[in-house]
């Protein structure tokens, strides 16, 4: 499950802020993109974890709601959270999906993506892109992208992986976290476990 999460992640990376471009268009080009890019990367295919990191870093912060998606993950517990403590919880957030699929990307090898027929109204502000990932000698897997248009530009705040939300997946062990520590126990919890990614990655990228 995690690599295919970590190939829908790298379908997202890079979205273009051009409005004017159809949601399904722009999402199949940066797929087609950055998959292309991994293939001739050997660095990220032997584990260069940090690259794959580096990588996210400068081309998908900009392009999701990051804001959204904790919302999403964190739930009901949102609304406890003060200003400080829910752009913590974002940054930390951010952190935790970028590292925690960073390495599964170097296990990329040769996945098909197919683009469903996408439907869209005029004036619609949010759309649904959904896609098939065919992979060699296993079934072909659903994955459904949630965008949003906002400012003229479109931004994915969910991605739903054989009808598992990429965000709201971590809904109840998040609320485990805020009921035993609260929402400050919930933002140490997900930095240190963002800390100990980076151990793993490191020690992986230094072999």
């Amino acid at each position: 499950m995690k690599k295919l999460f970590a190939l829908l992640f790298a379908g997202c990376l890079a979205l273009s802020a051009i409005a004017q471009e159809a949601p399904d268009a722009m999402v199949k080009r940066v797929s087609e993109e950055v998959l292309e890019t991994i293939r001739k990367d050997k660095e990220i295919q032997g584990g260069n974890t940090q690259k794959v990191i580096a990588l996210a870093n400068s081309k998908v912060l900009p392009y999701f709601d990051f804001s959204r998606m904790t919302a999403l993950a964190v739930g009901k517990d949102w609304r406890r959270a003060d200003a400080d403590q829910k752009k913590r919880l974002a940054d930390e957030f951010r952190n935790l999906l970028v590292r925690t699929y960073a390495n599964a990307l170097s296990s990329y090898s040769n996945q098909k993506i197919v683009f469903k027929p996408f439907r869209m109204n005029p004036g619609d502000s949010e759309v649904l892109v959904r896609t098939e990932v065919i992979q060699p000698g296993a079934k072909p897997v659903q994955i459904d992208y949630n965008l949003e248009l906002q400012d003229g530009a479109w931004k994915v705040f969910d991605v739903v992986v054989a009808g598992i939300s990429l965000v709201t997946n971590y809904r109840e062990q998040f609320a485990q976290e805020v009921r035993a520590g609260g929402i400050d126990g919930l933002i140490a919890s997900i930095a240190a476990k963002n800390k100990s990614l980076d151990a793993g990655q490191g020690k992986s990228s230094a072999k």
